[in-house]
């Protein structure tokens, strides 16, 4: 019996990490199949981040110079991580706008009904978002790949490395997804969320190396640029794609852009999760 006892406290929070994942899975595949039969929301996540493709390599790019290059090919190749990544960032806005879609239909007051993890609405809902961001990604590789980026155009790479920079930009999606959901969880409605989900993201993306060269900005704004945790992933993929314009800078996350864009990325996953999800539950108890 004392046995029994004994073992019982060790066994409880393993089953219910394992109905906590559960439960999760459950809520993620209930949003991709929502996603699948509202197929313009797809669409329409597709055509945004080709359309930057296209505008900043054609417009942009005969006026932009790399390092002393004003090549119209090697903008190509330096724009292409900070068009992916300001991509995964951007599924931001759709994950704050869908949860506070739900909270304000009254869905998420079901979901409560059930005996059912209560993290796992929110976490079922980043994992289904990010299944549409890696399909985006996806779809937005072909498009640059047409419209003449080429990985390895500066140092040798490999296929692993390519895909280890596609990982750290899922990850990075994966952590602003978080954001989203705090962000969702705290306004009224879908319109206020969307909106809420871009204005912040804007400097983000922008204050960055993603599209001009963070050397050539003034020292206050470079500062800032350099350690945005945007700035480390892009430098990250641009030196695992082998692509140009690795910023010039003595900074630890420019030096050491994989390491950081994982510390950033895991950083605040756990902290905005936690964050989300106590804001979750108070607002459903």
């Amino acid at each position: 019996m004392s046995a029994v006892t004994d073992a019982a406290p060790a066994t409880a929070p393993k089953g219910a990490i394992v109905q906590s994942v559960r439960d999760s899975l459950v809520i993620a595949r209930r949003n991709v199949i929502r996603m699948t039969r509202i197929p313009e929301m797809i669409l329409f996540g597709l055509i945004q981040p080709i359309m930057f493709v296209v505008l900043f390599t054609y417009v942009f790019g005969g006026s932009m110079q790399i390092g002393n290059s004003a090549d119209l090919d090697v903008y190509k190749n330096f724009l292409m991580a900070g068009i992916f990544a300001q991509t995964v960032t951007f599924a931001t806005a759709s994950s704050g706008a869908g949860i506070a879609d739900d909270m304000h239909k009254g869905l998420i007051d079901r979901f409560r009904s059930l005996p059912m993890a209560r993290g796992a609405v929110l976490t079922g809902r980043t994992v289904a978002d990010l299944v549409q961001t890696a399909l985006t990604l996806f779809v937005l590789a072909l498009v640059a790949l047409i419209v003449g980026w080429r990985p390895g155009s500066v140092e040798t790479t490999n296929f692993g490395k390519i895909l280890g920079g596609f990982g750290l930009l899922l990850l990075l999606g994966y952590a602003f997804t978080w954001i989203g959901a705090l962000i969702g969880l705290s306004v009224r409605t879908p319109e206020a969320a969307t909106s809420g989900g871009l204005i912040w993201l804007f400097p983000v993306t922008f204050i960055s190396n993603a599209f001009v060269d963070s050397s050539k900005m003034t020292p206050w704004l470079r500062h800032i640029a350099e350690w945005n945790p945007f700035s480390a992933t892009v430098q990250a993929c641009r030196k695992l794609f082998g692509d140009p314009g690795l910023s010039p800078s003595d900074a630890w996350p420019m030096q050491h852009p994989v390491w950081a864009s994982l510390i950033y990325s895991i950083l605040i996953i756990v902290v905005f999760r936690t964050l989300a999800v106590r804001k979750y539950r108070r607002a459903t108890s």
